[in-house]
């Protein structure tokens, strides 16, 4: 006899969600965190709770979103074993259980490679106290649910049921019923959703699809069967849970036991760095007052006195000072290993971050924006940004390592999230669309956008937008795109706590050994009140600390930033003139058009130089009336006398993020929280578009201040253009000391700028062949590379001091190049037109020789072991092969190089002797073959000279550069024929004649 029973609806019935797979589970979830908190509000339902599978690294948006929106979040997660047991949730009742589910997912992340987990039952059990546990039993494998329930803690274990209309849903729920019953478990209502609507069953399938390397054609059984794996009302769940009442009313039990919320986490800074002082505000006091005492031999100036005694309170006030001590104490360690870094975003507006040596920028000298560092009113973490040389910046971070160990350190995550290309590209394997197609697609977007090909584009390209699966596939990679798609490391900011970081946060092993990764990523740290120090690595630094070790080794010159001559006209002229190939952040072509627009004169010159060729300027509409203005063609005018003190310095022009906060609060009446807000709206404008929630409280309260209405409308337009990229003032200002270092040694020693860039390659815009060039043109002698004169490093030699040099490098194309190659001032180019106006500001003596590291292939553990066997010059190829033992494979790179003429050798005649090495006696040969060649004498043979172009040509394709003549002197003769103007003619062509110019 069967038994029923009738169970009334309600509407008003209370429900909790409990398994909300988000798209953080990469490849598997269909929605955002915050769409799942959004629809979860909109449903009804009495609290949500995350659980991603062995992560919780979607919890932090999901939390900001419930926060917003007042709907209770139950953090937990997904654990998935590798020993066959079954799925279960696991949620944390308190701040200590927390910590034990975060060091389990820690224990299986670190025994995996990067991306993975491994864990078993037994983990669970080791670290099951304080939290509560839902079984998924699998279908149809009841055996090993059992087995399960078994070995797990019954009062803190639940059953999880799930109805997912497949046919088996009533007998599946009798079964887990019994089970329930037999080991007295409660059984609990799951929803195990997916996606939180069923609109995103399409997506689900693709992301599917993509995991499992299979086309929608084939994925069969991977799919599911249906859309049901979406948030349901309340009265839905009891509608399918009519027969089982209790598994409703058990989600609401279960919710009420759990007490933790991602509020109760507590950031506790580290405390060896206040060693030897009663508490870290005095420490840092002391320190601070210690760096200004040194920063102003000459007296502290009052303006700074006033800062560091405002921010003093201030730090004290928010209990800040541990968090500078630990920046202090990385950049004292930098500092006495010789590793140069400077600190450079909104710290560079702190007078106390000036005077402790984390950055450089002289609150003396410029006035910036301490509140755009650190507020009262915002009573958030600080964010300090150091760059190191990049080539170093390794040590610095496992110096972090080993002082607080891989449980107390570690680097934030970077979401890796899906752009227009990879999402079409992923989306259009799905659907089976040709490699070609897919190629298409892709190549109508650019890098970074986050939409799909639109119509126009695609039938451009001859394809049917309205087939249907081409337009379903480019729907769905608009759908895809801004989706993370997997974890990765962020570029350096590190997290250290007084506790172990573990309990804080899961950490995971990054794909680079000796590093370790936290599963948040820094909106996440920033949103839950965790800071950072950005460890960040910069090239022109690993060039200024080349730089000025040549500068003392051959020149005696004191070789710190800080004993660089300020402001020095000469360099000024430089830039003037847009000569600034290689210097930091004005090489550019935009910027080269700017310089001799805006026409540098003095330090600050030099920020706004930095600043103002951005997107966000650019779009704002700011450059030309700045310029205008600068040039006195249009007159400096304020509506109010009150925005004089927030633009006077850009004559009227909002040019930084900081000026943008200014006249909000000056002119719009904004709180300095509200101007904050602004800001961070700015910097998300790409992501979100949220700064357009601020345009009417902006435009209405200027004209509420007597603020004429085009103007207010005006000056938001400009401020919106920051969304695209607009820099902080105190990030320009950082900037702006490396430009003007790297600008003086350019100016006062070519011959060093060069060849410290080369030596820090890859960086910047140009080539080694331009960066090459470009000494030439400023009277550097280049000598090439050679196995009896270069190093690994490109190196400076001794030479003739502003000699007379020809025009060409090689007197005439039959001729080959001048076999004593170390003293063939034959390849010494005549100082440039265009720079022989600031020769007596070039104190140049040395001549540069080509390194090692141009020759294309070259290990660099050859190139040592040359360097080391030289005690005395190689005689001949033979005599280098067998004192340094290199194969003939990497000799015959040097001799593609044509290093080889201090031995009189060139290129086809250095190859030809080594391929009589390989046939003479290499150890690759064969036996029978090479006591053949034993027995046999080979006559001399006489090498037919390679004719220079082809030289040139061979120069460009094993060093990317050559000496010997520029590859379009070749077709001069011709271009001469057709009046093809050289680029050293324009400054005398009249203006306003139509050229036909070639070059390279």
């Amino acid at each position: 006899m069967v038994c029923t029973r009738t169970f009334s609806v309600n509407s008003t019935t209370a429900y909790a969600e409990l398994a909300v797979t988000t798209n953080y589970s990469f490849l598997r979830g269909a929605s955002h965190p915050h769409e799942c908190v959004e629809q979860a509000q909109a449903l009804g339902l009495s609290a949500i709770g995350i659980t991603d599978r062995n992560s919780v690294a979607g919890v932090v948006r999901a939390h900001i979103e419930a926060r917003e929106r007042g709907l209770r979040l139950l953090v937990g997660t997904r654990l998935v074993f590798s020993d066959g047991t079954p799925d279960i949730l696991a949620y944390p009742r308190d701040r200590a259980a927390w910590g034990r589910l975060c060091r389990l997912l820690t224990l299986g992340n670190r025994r995996a490679e990067k991306g993975d987990c491994i864990l078993h039952i037994a983990d669970l059990i080791e670290h099951a106290e304080g939290l509560q546990l839902v079984l998924m039993p699998p279908r149809p494998d009841i055996e090993s649910t059992e087995t399960a329930l078994l070995r797990l803690p019954s009062a803190q274990l639940w059953l999880g049921a799930t109805i997912h209309h497949r046919g088996d849903d009533q007998r599946h729920l009798r079964r887990l019923e019994a089970l329930a019953s037999k080991h007295r478990v409660p059984m609990i209502a799951v929803g195990d959703a997916l996606y939180h609507t069923p609109a995103r069953r399409q997506l689900q399938d693709v992301l599917t699809c993509i995991r499992e390397h299979a086309t929608l054609d084939r994925a069969g059984f991977h799919l599911e069967a249906n859309a049901e794996r979406h948030l349901k009302p309340p009265a839905e769940m009891a509608r399918l849970f009519r027969r089982h009442p209790q598994a409703i009313a058990e989600t609401l039990r279960f919710a009420q036991t759990l007490h933790f919320s991602l509020d109760d986490l507590r950031y506790e800074y580290p405390e060896e760095t206040c060693e030897g002082f009663a508490t870290p505000q005095e420490a840092l006091v002391s320190l601070a007052e210690e760096g200004a005492r040194q920063r102003y031999p000459m007296g502290i100036p009052p303006k700074v006195r006033q800062a560091l005694d405002h921010e003093y309170k201030l730090i004290g006030e928010l209990d800040y000072a541990p968090y500078f001590l630990t920046v202090y104490d990385i950049v004292r360690f930098a500092r006495t290993k010789g590793i140069l870094c400077q600190g450079r975003g909104s710290a560079a507006n702190s007078a106390v971050c000036y005077c402790l040596h984390v950055t450089e920028v002289d609150p003396n000298q410029i006035d910036l924006l301490f509140e755009r560092f650190l507020s009262a009113e915002r009573r958030e973490p600080p964010d300090i940004d150091v760059d190191f040389e990049h080539e170093r910046r390794e040590e610095v971070i496992q110096y972090i390592y080993n002082r607080y160990g891989r449980h107390r350190a570690g680097l934030a995550a970077t979401v890796i999230c899906y752009r227009g290309r990879s999402a079409i590209r992923d989306v259009g394997k799905v659907f089976g669309l040709s490699e070609d197609t897919i190629t298409a697609l892709a190549g109508t977007l650019s890098g970074w956008t986050s939409s799909a090909p639109v119509e126009d584009e695609v039938r451009r390209l001859g394809l049917d937008p309205a087939d249907r699966r081409l337009s379903l596939a480019l729907a769905l990679a608009g759908e895809l795109a801004d989706f993370p798609r997997h974890l990765s490391q962020h570029v350096g900011g590190f997290v250290m706590t007084r506790g172990r970081l573990d309990e804080l946060i899961p950490v995971s092993n990054a794909a680079m050994e000796g590093r370790t990764v936290v599963e948040w990523d820094k909106d996440d740290l920033n949103a839950l009140g965790i800071l950072k120090v950005d460890v960040l690595a910069l090239g022109m630094l690993s060039c200024m600390r080349r730089a000025l070790g040549m500068l003392q080794a051959h020149y005696g010159v004191t070789p710190t930033l800080a004993a660089i001559p300020k402001e020095e006209p000469a360099v000024y002229d430089m830039l003037c003139r847009a000569d600034s190939v290689g210097v930091f952040q004005v090489e550019s072509r935009a910027q080269m058009t700017m310089l001799p627009r805006l026409r540098p004169r003095q330090f600050y010159d030099l920020v706004i130089e930095v600043a103002i060729v951005r997107p966000g300027p650019i779009q704002g509409g700011m450059v030309h009336p700045y310029l205008s203005r600068r040039q006195g063609h249009e007159p400096i005018v304020y509506p109010k006398a009150e925005l004089e003190t927030v633009l006077g310095k850009t004559l009227g022009v909002p040019l930084f993020q900081e000026q943008a906060m200014r006249i909000a609060i000056v002119a719009a009446g904004f709180t300095p929280a509200e101007a904050d807000r602004l800001r961070r709206s700015m910097a998300a404008f790409r992501r979100s578009g949220t700064i357009s929630t601020f345009e009417e409280k902006f435009v209405h309260g200027m004209i509420a201040r007597g603020y004429d209405a085009d103007f207010a409308d005006r000056c938001f337009k400009q401020i919106q253009g920051f969304g695209e990229y607009g820099f902080p003032e105190s990030h320009a200002a950082s900037f702006a000391l490396l430009v003007y270092y790297s600008s003086w040694v350019k100016c006062h020693y070519p011959d060093v700028f060069a060849a410290a860039l080369l030596n820090s390659q890859p960086m910047g815009f140009y080539a080694p062949a331009q960066i090459v060039r470009d000494a030439r043109e400023h009277g550097v002698e280049v000598r090439p590379v050679d196995i009896n004169a270069s190093h690994w490093d490109n190196t400076l030699e001794p030479s003739p001091q502003s000699p007379s040099w020809p025009e060409t490098s090689w007197p005439g194309p039959s001729r080959p190049p001048s076999a004593d190659a170390t003293t063939d001032t034959q390849t010494l180019p005549t100082l440039h037109p265009r720079h022989a106006s600031m020769a007596s500001g070039i104190r140049t003596t040395h001549a540069l020789r080509l390194g090692l590291r141009q020759v294309s292939g070259l290990r660099e553990d050859d190139a040592r072991t040359i360097e080391t066997t030289r005690t005395h010059p190689f005689d001949s190829i033979r005599d280098l092969w067998l004192r340094t033992g290199l194969e003939p494979s990497t000799l015959e790179r040097l001799a593609d190089a044509d290093a080889f003429r201090s031995l009189g050798l060139d290129r086809r005649e250095a190859l030809w002797i080594i391929r009589g090495l390989r046939r003479s006696g290499d150890k690759d040969d064969l036996p029978l073959f090479a006591a053949a060649s034993s027995r046999t004498h080979e006559p001399d043979f006489a090498v037919p000279p390679m004719p220079l172009g082809e030289h040139v040509v061979e120069d460009y394709r094993h060093l990317h550069l050559s000496l010997k003549a520029h590859p379009v002197s070749f077709l001069r003769d011709r271009l001469d024929k057709r009046k093809v103007a050289q680029a050293g003619q324009l400054p005398s062509i009249q203006s306003g004649r139509n050229v036909e110019v070639a070059g390279l």
